[in-house]
């Protein structure tokens, strides 16, 4: 944070605020101020106006509430152990202006006068957005750890507070809150500012007067009609602004008003004779004609203020669909953004007013483009990251469009697992091919060394012959065995390598196995004194 050495109030701190954005307009900025609209806002930044302060808002809200927080100061620094120093920082094009500070700038004091709502708010330890925007941005701008928030009337009697922390994700929204701020503020254009608007009725119709002896006597009637039916003809019934509408609801009151007195006129004649047609026709006629215009009026009111309610969502709709299309371009085609929620109807419910429906439908816009601003930067951080960490693996990453919408750090955890988990069973795959060659070697090399053996012919038993050798690497079939039934037998090896083991660890006689001379010769004669075997001794033949 770099402080500037200007003093709350003074006119270099104004002309300081003029070229951020401060942290007590953080709230306006979101759509969340009870005190400014955010066209008002936008309005201020563009043109450099800020509004008007009476003199009884200047002395009775301002000034008591600077004379409080002075009040209050020495209080909290007594509470806490520590001083409490006004400063004026900024961060980038961000400014906070801090009530107090402690010397090693972990503590911010926020100082607000005290009223009874906000009082029970502290006290429950929960603030409106009208408030934390503030402390966000004085958090973000300093640096500090929190921020202790007094409500007083500067007295110990009347003095609350709580301590208030970043919200993790708050501190994100807000600077995506400005960042669409600026992009709002170059495209506004101050619209000029209209004093709200009275209804005005046609002009004053005469008296109507009616004298009755039997027959008329005095009536000046048909003036009254020619005078009536130019009145009704000029009335607008093209509504577009808010005077239109005002003045539109004022003459539907107004022709109500006209058809009761003709109504009054019609039976102050009735008391004085009991039939004048013309008379009465005429009273009908005109009566009739102020129902019908009043009628038209109000239907006209009712279906126009629909309609303009709908206008106003629809376009509302259109800028935010608008926005989405315009990030969806900036993903390449790799991914596409969620739909982002927006109530432009439940936030313009409750106005009345064009402008207020107006404000109301671009601050929940703003909203939601914040929030769809901020998707997609996490939608780009997260393509960025399956780009440096999952190149060699994009086969492994065909749900894109559900991965990006994730936390960043939950899916470099799943980038890894997917990789490793890959990886071990490629590794598997590979342990697995290499055995299976490897026993498919071994049994490639026993069926080429499987000997075929004859049967042994039978031997008188007081005089066994001596065995003889057979030229093959083989197991011997074992001699027949002469039994009272006879029965002819042969050995077949199955497992070359198993029953050499077995010679080898004692479970079976030397005597089954043989050497196949030829092979061995075929060897020795190959490679001539380069032959070494385990077992086996290289001699001169000559000898």
């Amino acid at each position: 944070m770099k402080i500037h050495n200007v003093a709350q109030g003074s006119e270099a701190w104004h002309a300081l605020r003029a070229n951020y954005f401060t942290a007590s307009e953080a709230p306006a900025m979101m759509g969340a101020s009870k005190q400014m609209k955010r066209t008002e806002l936008l309005h201020t930044k563009k043109t450099g106006l800020d509004r008007d302060v009476s003199w009884w808002v200047q002395k009775y809200l301002f000034d008591k509430g600077h004379e409080a927080e002075a009040l209050a100061r020495p209080i909290l620094e007594a509470r806490i152990g520590e001083d409490l120093f006004p400063v004026v920082g900024t961060e980038g094009d961000l400014l906070a202006s801090l009530d107090g500070c402690t010397m090693l700038g972990e503590t911010l004091f926020e100082h607000k006068m005290w009223n009874e709502q906000l009082a029970a708010d502290v006290l429950a330890g929960t603030l409106d957005p009208h408030y934390y925007w503030q402390l966000e941005q004085q958090l973000l701008v300093s640096g500090a750890e929190k921020v202790i928030f007094v409500c007083s009337d500067g007295t110990e009697d009347n003095f609350v507070s709580m301590e208030y922390a970043p919200v993790p994700g708050r501190a994100a929204t807000l600077v995506a809150g400005w960042k669409q701020f600026q992009a709002d503020l170059v495209d506004f254009t101050p619209a000029d500012v209209l004093p709200e608007a009275v209804g005005k009725t046609p002009e004053s119709l005469p008296a109507l007067r009616i004298e009755v002896t039997g027959m008329v006597t005095a009536s000046n009637l048909e003036q009254f009609k020619v005078h009536s039916m130019a009145a009704l003809e000029s009335i607008n019934t093209v509504l577009e602004t808010d005077q239109h509408f005002a003045d539109a609801e004022k003459r539907v009151k107004w022709c109500g008003d006209v058809e009761e007195r003709l109504e009054a006129a019609k039976q102050h004649a009735l008391s004085q004779t009991e039939s004048i047609d013309v008379l009465f026709r005429t009273i009908t006629e005109i009566s009739a004609e102020v129902r019908r215009k009043r009628l038209e009026l109000e239907k006209l009111v009712k279906a126009r203020k629909l309609s303009i309610r709908e206008d106003i969502v629809m376009d509302a709709a259109k800028a935010l669909q608008a926005h989405i299309d315009q990030i969806n371009t900036s993903l390449g085609g790799k991914a596409r953004m969620p739909a982002v929620p927006a109530d432009f109807a439940g936030a313009i419910k409750g106005k009345k007013s064009i402008s207020s429906l107006r404000d109301a439908a671009d601050s929940e816009l703003a909203r939601a483009k914040i929030a769809a601003s901020q998707i997609g930067d996490s939608i780009r951080a997260n393509l960025a990251s399956l780009v440096e960490l999952a190149a060699d693996y994009v086969f492994l990453f065909n749900d894109v469009q559900q991965l990006v919408l994730k936390a960043n750090d939950d899916l470099v955890a799943l980038i890894k697992v997917r990789i490793s988990e890959h990886q071990k069973a490629e590794a598997a795959n590979e342990e697995a091919q290499r055995e299976r060659i490897r026993k498919e070697e071994l049994q490639r090399i026993a069926d080429e060394a499987k000997p075929v053996i004859e049967p042994a012919p039978a031997q008188p038993a007081s005089t066994p012959s001596p065995a003889k050798a057979t030229p093959a690497v083989a197991a011997i079939a074992k001699p027949a065995v002469a039994t009272a039934k006879p029965a002819t037998y042969r050995a077949e090896v199955t497992d070359l390598e198993a029953l050499v083991h077995a010679v080898a660890g004692g479970l079976a006689p030397l005597s089954v196995l043989t050497v196949k001379w030829e092979a061995l010769d075929a060897l020795v004669a190959q490679q001539g004194s380069l032959f070494s075997m385990a077992g086996v001794t290289l001699v001169n033949a000559a000898a």
